[in-house]
């Protein structure tokens, strides 16, 4: 039995501290709000900003923690890095989670590698971002350094977008002053997860993603499969492998965002922590079979024979899954009606559902991933088995509005 801290308490952190207690672990958790959903599963809560790498190591040495990590949050894993260092805990170190965490390094990165990326440039003023914009004159995105959640990203159709938004962008980058301006890659866009064990890099998971129809920025569906008759997902596969073994990251979930144009998978972003919405803690298991949370556990608390059974992966290729974000059709109506929500939740397959409104509400289109109103999860043995069970859902749950 050790002590593991665990920073960030929130709704997607609660898979990896329940599986922590799961496996025998006194659980502290840290995050900033004292009715963070977090403590109800923790042993020990404490309130703390997860991005106060100080107070952070004052918890966890009031505890004297074995081991600090977290999941499904990019801002917290400079703070685990910084506290691990400090306390000589297993860490993947402050200068890694800087290249996982800060867009431009890993553009730097890849550029000196060699793997496909698109043209960037980093800026501190509208002045500037209007110069390369209009010295690439076409279609670019603006984006923080160092946020999540699609939080501060824009697309750029004309220079009065950058004027509009640019602040805004800014606003989301942790010194407030830097902002990442690349051209716009035009293509499909794929989420890929995978685990380092042992040094090697397992990529589990692939997702085609789809997006809203009023912002192509937020994603409205993850659809989770082995193969494509599309696009080869080995090579893909192979991309993400060699470009996490790449940087070297000692252990830990990774999940990464690519675009495919012109026969290429350029790396839009990648992360040292499994994807966020339960795709690490349910998603990925479901369709690999791997219990990736346990091999990354058993491997930072240092047990021997930690291994990925290929086989196991192999025996589970004709699975899938879906992520699928609630789009509400009527923007700006008041619901007077929901229907379908404990009739799906019985459903065989159906992993999770969940809304984020009731009767009475009147909601409006997202403006980033965080204020999507509800999504639901769902699996099942191959991807006809896996439509059917999408038409069930989308049949039961209805939605009335204020006419």
């Amino acid at each position: 039995m050790k002590t593991v801290m665990v920073i960030a308490g929130g709704n997607w952190q609660v898979p990896i501290i329940k599986k922590l207690k799961e496996e025998g672990h006194i659980v502290v958790v840290s995050n900033l709000y004292p009715d963070s959903i977090g403590f109800k599963y923790a042993d020990y809560a404490e309130v703390a900003d997860v991005r106060d790498k100080n107070r952070n190591l004052e918890i966890a040495l009031k505890y004297d923690v074995d081991v600090i990590v977290t999941d499904q949050s990019d801002i917290a894993v400079p703070t685990v890095a910084y506290v691990s260092e400090r306390m000589g805990r297993p860490t993947i170190g402050l200068k890694m989670a800087e290249l996982f965490t800060n867009k431009y390094m890993m553009r730097r990165f890849c550029e000196k590698n060699g793997f496909a990326y698109p043209a960037y440039k980093r800026v501190t003023s509208v002045e500037s971002a209007l110069e390369v914009y209009k010295a690439w004159n076409t279609t670019a995105i603006i984006k923080p350094l160092d946020s999540q959640s699609s939080r501060g990203v824009f697309v750029i159709n004309t220079a009065l977008d950058i004027i509009n938004n640019f602040e805004e962008t800014q606003s989301f980058s942790a010194d407030k002053e830097s902002v990442l301006i690349e051209q716009y890659i035009n293509g499909t866009e794929f989420t890929v997860d995978g685990i380092v064990c042992n040094g090697r890099h397992y990529t589990l998971a692939i997702s085609e993603k789809e997006h809203f129809d009023y912002n192509e920025s937020i994603a409205s569906s993850l659809f989770f499969s082995y193969a494509n008759e599309r696009y080869d997902y080995d090579k893909l596969r192979l991309v993400n492998n060699k470009l996490i073994e790449k940087t070297e990251l000692p252990f830990g979930l990774t999940h990464a965002e690519y675009k495919y144009s012109n026969g290429e998978f350029y790396l839009i972003e990648v992360a040292a922590r499994g994807g966020g919405t339960r795709i690490s803690s349910d998603i990925v298991p479901a369709v690999s079979g791997i219990d990736n949370y346990k091999i990354w556990i058993d491997e930072i608390l240092g047990k021997n024979n930690i291994s990925v059974d290929r086989a196991v992966i192999e025996a589970n290729k004709e699975k899938c899954a879906i992520l699928k974000f609630l789009d509400i059709k009527e923007n700006g109506k008041k619901i007077t009606e929901i229907r379908g929500i404990d009739e799906i939740k019985k459903l065989s397959g159906v992993i999770d559902f969940q809304v984020e409104f009731q009767v009475g509400d009147v909601i409006h289109n997202a403006k980033d991933d965080r204020s999507r109103v509800g999504f639901y999860i769902a699996e099942a043995e191959n991807k006809e088995a896996l439509e059917t069970l999408v038409k069930q859902i989308e049949r039961l749950f209805v939605i009335e509005y204020e006419v």
